[in-house]
């Protein structure tokens, strides 16, 4: 655990999905967020499930150590390739284990997302956001891309069909230069393209305000830009990161009390 935060009102960046309501942020990785793709999870109090669509298709890791925890654990394995495993998530989110010794950077290996036309996502994060092809397979409809070659790659992979984002939305969030952001928007709307929240400042209680644009690719995966001089001051590692989340699980007294009112959380 990097960091947790808690929030009374829904963020109006939508960083927990339309839900305007009381919800918190924890964020997990390997290592600190300057060098590290990390996970940002979202708990909205009052849900108790979230419709998946085919949207995000699983996180892939390089470690031995996650495999052999999940036998030990008795945690479900299948075996999709040679070396490679899949585990799912309590929420249903899959994740793929690569059973090498883990990476002395960042072992997270790349993030699979689907599409429903591989040209077109390949030209809008390539040709409009930047980023660098490392591959590409027509016959697989698969493409690889990614910033940096010591950085978490991006996944596309087409699920023959419309993308259904469910009731989840997710989002990639990448940190860059304060003063491209403007630049980032004003191509945007030059290129005619989805823009969900213009330019914006966000407050996280007793932290940094960071500015944020959150843009939609052609099949309306959200993708979040935030300046990064703020936020190399708000993700700094919380060394109380671990009690603030074990002090708000202990709070959430939310299941007691929809159990007791007979009643269900209600399903997103």
């Amino acid at each position: 655990v990097l960091r947790h935060e808690e929030f009374e009102e829904g963020c109006k960046a939508s960083c927990n999905g339309p839900y305007d309501g009381k919800w918190s942020k924890t964020m997990v990785g390997y290592g600190p967020e300057d060098n590290h793709f990390v996970a940002e999870l979202t708990y909205n109090y009052g849900i108790g499930e979230y419709r998946l669509g085919n949207d995000f298709l699983g996180i892939t890791l390089v470690s031995s150590q996650a495999v052999s925890n999940a036998k030990k654990m008795g945690w479900p394995l299948r075996e999709v390739t040679t070396g490679i495993f899949e585990a799912e998530a309590p929420g249903g989110y899959k994740f793929y284990l690569e059973d090498k010794e883990q990476l002395k950077q960042d072992p997270v290996l790349k993030v699979t997302l689907g599409v429903s036309d591989m040209q077109k996502s390949v030209n809008y994060w390539s040709d409009l956001l930047g980023m660098k092809i490392y591959e590409k397979d027509e016959e697989k409809q698969r493409a690889l891309l990614g910033y940096a070659d010591n950085q978490c790659k991006l996944e596309l992979k087409t699920v023959g069909g419309a993308v259904d984002h469910g009731t989840a939305f997710g989002r990639i969030a990448f940190s860059c230069a304060k003063e491209e952001l403007p630049n980032i928007e004003a191509l945007m709307k030059k290129e005619n393209q989805k823009i969900l929240t213009p330019l914006v400042s966000l407050d996280t209680p007793g932290k940094a305000t960071v500015q944020v644009i959150i843009l939609a690719d052609p099949d309306g995966h959200e993708i979040c830009f935030v300046g990064d001089e703020a936020f190399r001051d708000l993700s700094k590692v919380d060394p109380n990161g671990d009690k603030l989340l074990d002090d708000a699980m202990a709070a959430d007294n939310s299941d007691r009390w929809f159990a007791a009112q007979k009643m269900k959380k209600a399903s997103a």
